[in-house]
């Protein structure tokens, strides 16, 4: 069990954050997070976790942040936000690390959206990177700024496969209402079950040796395969498939198709994934009727 002195913080205590907040308290940590709705502080606390209302886009907010040993920050943009992608996910990001201990350790949740590849290629941390979408633009220049910021001071880079996990499977209440799907049939979809993804984050506190990993699950899947097993695992009817909205966000994430190669997480991170596939995520998922 990890030192009982040591500290962390969540910066963006979401889906993913809240996993990872679990299981660091069960390592006997302390853990922080930050939330950007004075609603949720009563909520947070509930989980033993020690809550912070910041947005890292206010300075303001950020003085008097705790000092911690570990920090990781997994900001999702909201749409909703009066500030473009840009200002969120690479300004906020530099007013945070303007904010914290040059010592702090840094674990930055990016995304596989930043590979631009269209050719069913596997792609790995050494592969290039060009993307061609908002999110993965933003969060490539977020990248580069760490780098910049903290040359020489610990800090790990995470990008991640598309989360999944209870209440959060893509279109699987379509699946089973039998609706349509809108989505393309073909190309390749990278996925990594959200306790696997909090696994591989509570590893960097622990034993990263690498400055980059890319965390997906051992078998990327054809679209069409994915929502087929949806249906033969619920006994829903095949799902017919729709062509989306040219400019809608699904046909445009449907551009890339890669296939991520996860062999450095699996050395040094996450020997043994929990859910190594789809199909695995997927069964134990549905049988808790955990799906959306």
């Amino acid at each position: 069990m990890s030192d009982v002195s040591e500290q962390t913080m969540i910066f963006g205590c979401g889906y993913l954050g809240r996993r990872v907040a679990r299981l660091a308290i069960g390592e006997g940590k302390t853990v922080w997070a930050t939330t950007r709705q004075h609603g949720k502080q009563r909520e947070l606390a509930s989980e033993g976790i020690q809550p912070i209302v910041a947005d890292w886009t206010d300075r303001r907010t950020l003085s008097g942040l705790p000092e911690v040993d570990h920090l990781v920050i997994c900001v999702s943009y909201d749409r909703k936000s009066h500030h473009n992608r840009y200002e969120s996910q690479v300004g906020g990001l530099r007013n945070l690390l303007q904010a914290i201990s040059s010592e702090t350790k840094i674990c930055y949740i990016s995304t596989t959206g930043v590979y631009h590849q269209k050719d069913g290629l596997w792609v790995d941390e050494t592969s290039p990177t060009r993307p061609t979408r908002d999110g993965g633009r933003a969060h490539l220049i977020a990248e580069s700024l760490l780098n910049r910021m903290r040359p020489h001071t610990p800090w790990t880079i995470l990008r991640l496969s598309g989360i999944y996990g209870p209440n959060r499977i893509p279109r699987a209440a379509d699946v089973i209402a039998g609706r349509p799907i809108a989505s393309p049939q073909n190309g390749f979809l990278n996925l990594i079950h959200v306790d696997d993804a909090a696994q591989a984050v509570c590893s960097t506190m622990r034993k990263a040796t690498g400055r980059l990993y890319v965390v997906s699950d051992d078998q990327p899947v054809i679209r069409s395969h994915f929502y087929d097993e949806i249906a033969c695992q619920t006994n829903s009817a095949k799902p017919q498939f729709v062509t989306p909205d040219g400019t809608s966000p699904v046909m445009m994430r449907s551009e890339s198709n890669k296939r991520i190669w996860n062999r450095r997480m699996k050395r040094d991170l996450v020997t043994k994934l929990q859910f190594p596939t789809y199909r695995h995520g997927l069964a134990d998922i549905l049988s808790h009727n955990a799906c959306r």
